[in-house]
């Protein structure tokens, strides 16, 4: 029987006996523990840290979140700390599920959730409804078969005569012919990665609903084959316009088979995982909000890497990498996403605003901008940075100005003018 423990960002696990779990600090079992740390090194060595090991009992978690599912059965859910208040789990799971949605530009079918508890499961039993979802409605519309060549020996003629391999032909098999034919088959690549993602789902779910309603689905694939190689059929899962209704089911099957997580986590146990960065869920949802902001009116871009700090020897030099460029008429923004809380009314002159992300900005204004235009810092806005509060301007001369603003991530309202006019 799988247990369930739910944290936020760094938060502490611990073997140690504790008196209750909470969002900051919790316990885990000793195979769990010793399965994330053999995890963090395995990160560590691609330099993504997962957590910092406090001591042979204590680790502390780092900025990733998502869901981990241990060997033993224990399944660790980590939601994204938007305060420093105490918050709960709900709130947090609602912020996550909103994050990757609109990150992962990812269609949800919630219109038949028929009560609250629903939208308020743990975030790996939410991902495999809408796996659900999407599969329901692929089959009512049907899967999408294929012809396969089939090459074998038959006591009777059906396609071609392979004659080379009939004149080779011992004679004591004169009697058998080879033959290759055709068949139409729901056998590629998509559909087997389908199946893949079902089966894994019906050992998964703790859910009575989703284990009906998969178990259901199952056994209308079960001539179907499972995926042998499932990196391999992602790369070849077809764009053709004939397989158009398939791509609401993709993000969800990746999301199943663990396409979520560092390629050196993905082997060995598959248990259903998914992690995040969080400040790269951030840059995304913010990215795709003033997308649905701004409209037809301008363009957003993300992760532009078209200039370098210096060069030399006539070869760019440190290839600078801004989040976001806004570009509307012939004006032009370029944005910085922090995952960080800031406290404007205790931090100072500068806020504890970082100088290091100034000289950043200062790099990217002089050689995306051309040193006139404007720069703007993205904070999440929260209890002591909220949307609505104004932070003077940063002027790095008369021409170049840096603005810090903070973003709402409390609805899925496309940010208001100000972000873009100030």
């Amino acid at each position: 029987m799988s247990s369930m423990v739910v944290v936020r960002e760094y938060a502490y696990l611990t073997t140690a006996p504790v008196a209750a779990n909470t969002l900051e600090h919790a316990h885990i079992s000793e195979s769990a523990f010793r399965w994330l740390v053999e995890l963090g090194q395995q990160f560590r060595r691609n330099g993504l840290p997962l957590f910092e090991l406090d001591s042979q009992k204590l680790l502390r978690l780092d900025n990733y979140v998502g869901v981990l599912e241990s060997p033993c059965g224990t399944v660790i859910e980590v939601l994204p700390k938007h305060t420093t208040e105490q918050t709960s789990a709900a709130e947090a799971r609602a912020l996550l599920k909103r994050l990757i949605k609109a990150s992962m530009q990812l269609s949800v079918r919630e219109a038949d959730f028929a009560d609250v508890e629903r939208f308020e499961m743990p975030i790996r039993e939410w991902l495999i409804t809408c796996f659900l979802n999407e599969l329901e409605v692929l089959l009512k519309r049907g899967l999408q078969f294929d012809y396969q060549v089939r090459e074998e020996e038959a006591r009777f003629l059906r396609g071609q005569l392979d004659i080379a391999k009939q004149l080779r032909q011992p004679p004591g098999k004169a009697h058998v012919f080879n033959i290759r034919h055709d068949l139409f088959l729901p056998d590629r690549p998509e559909n087997r990665l389908i199946k893949s993602a079902l089966v894994a789902v019906c050992s998964a779910t703790q859910d009575n609903d989703n284990w009906r309603l998969a178990h259901e689905m199952l056994s209308q694939l079960l001539q179907l084959p499972e995926s042998s190689d499932p990196r391999a059929d992602f790369k070849s899962w077809s764009t053709d316009r004939l397989l158009t209704h398939y791509r609401p089911i993709k993000p969800w099957c990746e999301f199943i088979l663990n396409q979520h997580i560092p390629l050196s986590v993905s082997g060995g146990w598959r248990g259903i995982s998914m992690l995040f960065p969080m400040e790269k869920l951030f840059e995304n949802y913010v990215a795709e909000q003033l997308r649905r902001a701004i409209g037809n009116k301008g363009t957003v871009r993300t992760q532009l890497a078209t200039e370098y700090l210096c060069e030399h020897k006539g070869k760019g030099v440190f290839k600078l990498r801004p989040d976001i460029e806004v570009v509307i008429g012939d004006k032009r923004w370029i944005m910085d996403t922090k995952w960080k809380l800031l406290d404007v009314d205790n931090g100072g002159q500068t806020y504890g605003l970082s100088e290091k992300d100034f000289y950043q900005m200062l790099a990217y204004g002089n050689k995306y901008l051309q040193s006139q235009g404007s720069l703007v810092l993205l904070y999440p806005a929260w209890d002591k940075f909220p949307s609505t509060r104004r932070v003077a301007p940063f002027y790095f001369d008369e021409k170049l100005v840096l603005t810090v603003s903070s973003f709402c991530l409390r609805s899925d309202t496309p940010p208001t003018g100000y972000i873009v006019t100030n």
